[in-house]
């Protein structure tokens, strides 16, 4: 059984006589029989393509014999995807319900990664705003040495940018107040005027 559940149904209904019997189940027939009239299955076809969709869990049988869709492993599925999909988004992965912006970040941000700066400047701009968001939580103070090694772990996979011109861009986009070698992330939209140079 594959570890995969999409790559395990994947290939359980690569092959079409499962896919008919499984549709015919789903619209309500309850026995061989019904399932070879309503699939246009021969018997020995019905049989087989029962026998796997009932071993891969996707068709069950109650007590009396009545097939049904096994509704509980597709819910179970989603619920792992879900999951999958969430780590992923916490791994790192950009998903800001835009997919405009998404596709900005997925092209520049990946595995949690800076792989290069974009040169336009408001891809730029959409990019370094993104890793202020996520790496420093708003109104937090930093030293320097915590804000040097948050953003070197940005930049390890870039080969244009290193730390020290992040984090002066952060501060030039006002994405950090910076006093006295402490760096502070203001809260949305506030920009109190205590930022200087990086």
């Amino acid at each position: 059984m594959a570890t995969d559940p999409t790559e395990q149904l994947v290939r359980l209904f690569a092959e079409e006589n499962r896919v008919r019997a499984f549709a015919a189940v789903a619209l309500g027939a309850g026995s061989a029989d019904e399932v070879a009239r309503a699939a246009g299955l021969s018997p020995k076809e019905t049989a087989l393509a029962l026998l796997r969709l009932r071993e891969q869990g996707v068709v069950s049988a109650a007590d009396d014999g009545e097939l049904g869709v096994a509704y509980d492993l597709f819910r179970h599925y989603a619920r792992a995807a879900a999951e999958r999909a969430s780590d992923a988004r916490g791994a790192g992965d950009p998903d800001s319900g835009d997919a405009r912006t998404d596709l900005v970040l997925r092209t520049f941000v990946q595995g949690g990664r800076l792989v290069r700066l974009p040169a336009r400047w408001t891809r730029k701009k959409l990019v370094l705003r993104h890793i202020a968001e996520q790496t420093f939580e708003p109104g937090v103070e930093y030293p320097e040495r915590t804000v040097n090694e948050k953003l070197r772990a940005w930049c390890e996979d870039s080969d244009d940018i290193d730390h020290v011109t992040l984090r002066r861009y952060l501060v030039d986009l006002h994405h950090f107040h910076r006093s006295e070698g402490i760096y502070r992330r203001p809260a949305e939209g506030g920009y109190d005027g205590a930022a200087d140079s990086a």
